[in-house]
């Protein structure tokens, strides 16, 4: 009985000591999120008529599942498994398309579409890329964006553009990467609406 004892003691503690190990092994991701600068007031009165709603812009799968994600080749794509996005990135580049249109005052209303939407004119986007490039000479990050406006009347598209925009990392660490993502985003945007349309266009019914 005693042999018996000593060797459920032992087999006890072994486990004990290989679950020790793993709970201390435990490893809880990261969250991110990026970073724009405000947006200004908009005018005291609306220059537009019309109103625009924005549709939730799109996105490949795999800038859907969370992670941050790098490109290690042209064709090779992988994932930080703990590092990891706070919000869906398509809802975060669909918010700051509104709040850049709507500080322009270029629309008397602007929205985020939410299926029932009376709006004159309705953008719908996608965003392309979203990543760390991690070939090609040194450590970049790549934005990539394209949307296009609708007349809901017409049926016609009266404005369509795409913007990109790499910006090189410094230092080789994750919030160095997402600092650097936030500027690619902010001048990717900036470069997609430069050729957004001018008030009489958003005046034309």
């Amino acid at each position: 009985m005693r042999i018996q004892h000593t060797t459920l003691l032992v087999i006890t503690l072994a486990i004990s000591t290989i679950l020790a190990g793993c709970m201390g092994k435990i490893r809880y991701p990261t969250y991110y999120e990026l970073q724009l600068p405000a947006p200004p007031y908009p005018p005291p009165g609306p220059e537009g008529r019309a109103s625009v709603a924005v549709r939730e812009f799109k996105s490949p799968a795999y800038l859907r599942q969370g992670p941050l994600v790098y490109r290690s080749s042209p064709e090779q794509i992988g994932f930080y498994d703990y590092h990891r996005w706070a919000a869906d990135p398509r809802q975060f580049v669909t918010t700051a398309i509104v709040e850049r249109l709507r500080a322009s005052g270029k629309f008397a209303e602007l929205t985020v579409y939410d299926g029932r939407s009376h709006a004159d004119y309705i953008i719908s986007g996608r965003l392309e890329k979203l990543e760390e490039v991690d070939f090609a000479g040194g450590v970049k990050v790549e934005v990539a964006l394209s949307a296009q406006m609708t007349n809901v009347h017409t049926g016609t598209t009266v404005w369509s553009n795409s913007a990109s925009d790499i910006e090189d990392v410094s230092q080789r660490n994750i919030p160095t990467v997402v600092n650097e993502m936030s500027k690619a985003m902010d001048h990717a945007i900036e470069k997609l609406l430069s050729s957004f349309p001018n008030s009489a266009i958003a005046n034309a019914r």
